[in-house]
């Protein structure tokens, strides 16, 4: 922990946060500028640069690809407590990250893309759980800052989600696609470099808490079950869906059998666990963004403003405009209202709600469209992003905090991982959903996912006492 006497860096929080947060912000400016011309990439055909995939099998990627990132943030999180410490992996983490968009970038075959693909996830497991676990590290236990934090640090995020875009997307569906990856890699690079020249300002926060004895031995082990897992995969491949639902379900048994060494601590995971299950069904609708969403952007849309026509992956920056408006209405409204704040659950449950209200825009926007065989507004977009900002900023920040204040402190790594698990779930069936776009009718389609969300905001509202009883105390 730094002292908690610490005032001197953003907003009068630690002066480290600075360092992690523009860490995130170039490593989200590389994922994000990736993922808005991805889909677009893979599906535009082989005269103009892309690949020419059909839609079913470039949404299977692209789910596999973003549920995959936050996948490895599990193992990335258990490497980074037991072998290279939070500080060692988000280093390693950087550097993967920044050779796969490398070769995304010099691309001159499919395998050349796919190992672009495996180079970032391996690098985003590394770093994504462990840099937000270093900031909950800056705050001593019960620091009325902490949520605050996590809202500052989440704009970090969404600058570079928000600037991207325009600047990856513009290069990349104007000039050509490998110049929006090149754009991609450049960022993270800078992201490195930043992260080293700052790691002076996070005093003792993630530093490795105890050398390994048996380094080279865990090592081997985990060299052992990657290659373990590869062979899994290739075997159960038709059977995927199942095996990914089925290995959670076996995590969170382990979990709640080993994880806590009291009653109380296992109540905490296991109030992880439920939070868990409705934050996957919210990112599964969340992350069409960058799917479904974005192909009817660059379908569906009339993507022209004062006679400019301008690329469709520029929607990919509307949401984090929003959340970058936002990010400290939220952070002051929680330190405002006090004890008054709502419970984790309360907020989950408003997220839900608002991420279903966007949908039922989108229904309305397709079945507009298909009526009258026009163009739709983009202000149907920029609505639905609007109301998926303001659900996020009421989630993904506050799931965060949540985690770092409910997971065992000798465990927090992998419980970090636990927690980013629900983003890869989200995103590996949210590309199943995609899937659906063009064999569905499209308003049926986000009718679909509008109700779902809608009904699971209920269950949860009802559910909210319980949960916080699991909470034990911890709001």
């Amino acid at each position: 922990m730094t002292d908690a006497t610490d005032h001197s860096g953003l907003f009068g929080h630690p002066r480290g946060l600075s360092t992690l947060f523009f860490t995130e912000l170039w490593e989200r400016f590389s994922y994000y500028g990736m993922r808005a011309i991805l889909m677009l990439y893979m599906v535009a055909p082989v005269a103009s640069g892309g690949l020419a995939f059909d839609t079913v099998k470039a949404a299977g990627i692209y789910g596999l690809y973003t549920g995959s990132v936050y996948f490895t943030a599990i193992p990335g999180g258990w490497i980074a407590d037991k072998l290279l410490g939070l500080r060692g992996a988000v280093l390693a983490g950087g550097v993967l990250i920044a050779l796969g968009h490398y070769c995304l970038f010099g691309a001159a075959s499919p395998t050349l893309f796919f190992a672009g693909l495996v180079l970032i996830v391996l690098g985003t497991g590394l770093l994504k759980p462990n840099v937000s676990s270093i900031v909950g590290e800056l705050y001593p236990s019960g620091d009325g800052r902490r949520d605050a934090g996590f809202s500052i640090f989440y704009m970090g995020i969404n600058l570079g989600a928000l600037v991207s875009p325009l600047i990856c997307g513009w290069l990349a569906q104007k000039v050509g696609w490998h110049w929006g990856f090149g754009a991609a890699a450049l960022g993270m690079t800078l992201g490195v470099l930043q992260f080293v020249l700052g790691r002076h300002r996070l005093g003792n926060a993630g530093l490795l808490r105890e050398r390994p004895k048996d380094a080279t031995t865990l090592w081997m082990r985990v060299a052992a079950v990657s290659a373990a897992v590869g062979l899994l995969l290739w075997i159960i491949w038709p059977w995927r869906d199942f095996a990914i639902l089925g290995g959670t379900v076996v995590l969170f048994a382990w979990l709640l059998k080993t994880g806590g060494r009291s009653p109380e601590e296992t109540k905490r995971i296991g109030a992880i666990i439920v939070l868990f299950v409705f934050a996957t069904l919210f990112w599964i609708a969340f992350e069409q963004a960058g799917s479904s969403l974005t192909l009817f952007a660059d379908q569906n849309t009339d993507n022209v403003v004062f006679g400019y026509e301008f690329p469709s992956s520029w929607y990919q920056s509307a949401e984090p405009v929003f959340v970058v408006l936002f990010a400290p209405v939220f952070a002051w409204l929680w330190v405002f209202l006090g004890r008054r704040e709502p419970s984790s659950p309360a907020k989950f449950a408003w997220a839900l709600l608002l991420v279903g209200v966007g949908f039922a825009l989108a229904a309305l926007a397709a079945q507009r469209f298909d009526a009258t065989s026009t163009k739709v507004s983009p202000w149907w977009l920029i609505g639905l992003y609007f109301c998926h900002a303001l659900g996020e900023l009421a989630l993904s920040p506050v799931g965060l905090s949540t985690v770092t204040k409910l997971a065992p402190a000798r465990i927090v790594g992998l419980m970090m991982g636990v927690w980013f698990l629900a983003l890869s779930l989200g995103n590996f069936l949210g590309g199943r959903v995609a899937g659906l776009f063009g064999q569905l009718p499209v308003p049926q389609l986000f009718g679909s996912v509008f109700l779902a969300t809608a009904v699971s905001a209920l269950v949860l509202a009802l559910l909210a006492k319980p949960i916080k009883g699991l909470m034990g105390g911890v709001r």
